[in-house]
């Protein structure tokens, strides 16, 4: 309306305090609440001026920067996955070529879009970048060189399983890789599957024992504890060197030792303490090597005539351990049983193990005798104690 060739028009303003129009040119001070001001007496050019600044303000502060790359993530356009190497519980591990690299790639399985939770995705995802957080940093020839991982996979394709050549699937968004080196050898446990019957030499026995307590000390040194110690974690190069892999459950040790507990790691490795759901350390990892120790001079499996759950009971409740054979060197038998003693405590520090295996002579053999070669040692006798 008009009065006076004045525009009594008003306009309204919501003004936030601190923000902009908290002072408009010839106006003074605004509070919060809602005011009315003459449009002849607000000066336009000055308002554009501020509000050109203030967005600018807003802008700048509100722009989505891009996602800054960890720096573990890789460029998947470099991978070229080959073929299936094996099937694991929390995915499938491919043969893959990574910038021209052999190596091996581990997708975790997400599960179907209908069928996995919110909660089983968060708990995958804080298990991979738990894996991925532990082992970029670690450098040893007795680890698995970590070559990269990625928590994006738009780029990623894998063969169909059809195994057609032209089909390939993309997988979920959400799915993540590992990326290691290759190790042409395969893992531990298929190497001692292999020699179960002509048994190995006592050097290769040491050999691998050392590969594998070297790489644990390492970790150790690293406060990482392995958490899932087996043979079945354990890789080999052509030339038979043991190098330590799978951490996905490994984590950086707890100042606390109750603050690290709960059944974590595979029956008939896994210490009492952690069967037992109390606190453990560093120390269930040696425990876990002991096992392994055996396994290794053996080429046999612990406990293979009884169930899990005997397992679980006579282990922490009857102080059951793998029967050592008669022939085996006392020197290799003293350390076994050290490293599984009931008490953690007096379990010794991997470091110690390493020096004790290197002090072991191997040049007078002691390695197991074959099953089919008797020699007076009952080596594999049905009955199991301490």
């Amino acid at each position: 309306m008009e009065e006076d060739g004045r525009v009594e028009t008003a306009k309204k303003v919501n003004v936030e305090e601190g923000g902009l129009g908290s002072e408009v040119m010839g106006v003074g001070s605004v509070s919060k609440k809602d005011v009315f001001f003459r449009a002849d007496k607000i000066d336009l050019k000055s308002l554009d001026i501020q509000l050109e600044k203030h967005l600018s303000r807003v802008w700048s502060r509100n722009k989505l920067s891009p996602k800054p790359v960890e720096e573990w993530e890789i460029d998947l356009s470099k991978l070229d996955i080959k073929y299936v190497v094996a099937h694991g519980t929390y995915g499938t591990v491919y043969r893959g070529i990574y910038d021209g690299q052999d190596v091996a790639v581990k997708i975790l399985d997400w599960g179907e879009d209908d069928i996995a939770t919110t909660s089983d995705i968060a708990s995958l995802r804080a298990t991979f970048l738990q894996e991925v957080a532990v082992w970029h940093k670690l450098d040893h020839p007795n680890v698995t060189k970590f070559v990269g991982a990625s928590m994006g996979t738009s780029n990623l394709k894998i063969p169909s399983k059809n195994s057609s050549n032209e089909g390939c699937n993309s997988l979920p968004l959400r799915a993540c890789c590992v990326v290691v080196e290759y190790l042409p050898g395969g893992t531990l446990k298929q190497f001692l599957i292999r020699n179960r019957r002509k048994k190995l030499a006592l050097k290769i026995v040491i050999q691998l024992a050392l590969d594998l307590s070297r790489g644990l000390s390492y970790l150790h040194s690293k406060k990482i504890v392995h958490r899932d110690v087996k043979s079945e974690n354990m890789l080999l190069d052509t030339q038979r060197n043991l190098k330590i892999a799978d951490f996905g459950v490994a984590r950086v040790e707890a100042q606390n030792p109750k603050d690290m507990t709960g059944e974590t790691g595979t029956l008939g490795y896994m210490a009492p303490e952690v069967l037992d759901g109390k606190p453990y350390n560093r120390r269930c990892d040696v425990y876990s090597f002991g096992i392994c120790l055996w396994e290794i001079y053996c080429c046999d499996m612990p406990y293979a005539d009884l169930s899990f759950a005997e397992v679980s009971y006579a282990v922490v409740r009857q102080n059951l351990r793998p029967e050592i054979p008669r022939c085996c060197p006392s020197s290799l038998a003293n350390i076994m049983r050290k490293c599984w003693d009931a008490n953690a405590v007096k379990r010794p520090d991997m470091e110690e193990v390493v020096r004790l295996l290197e002090a072991i002579d191997t040049s007078k053999g002691g390695g197991m005798i074959p099953e089919d070669q008797v020699h007076g040692c009952f080596c594999f006798s049905n009955a199991r104690g301490p």
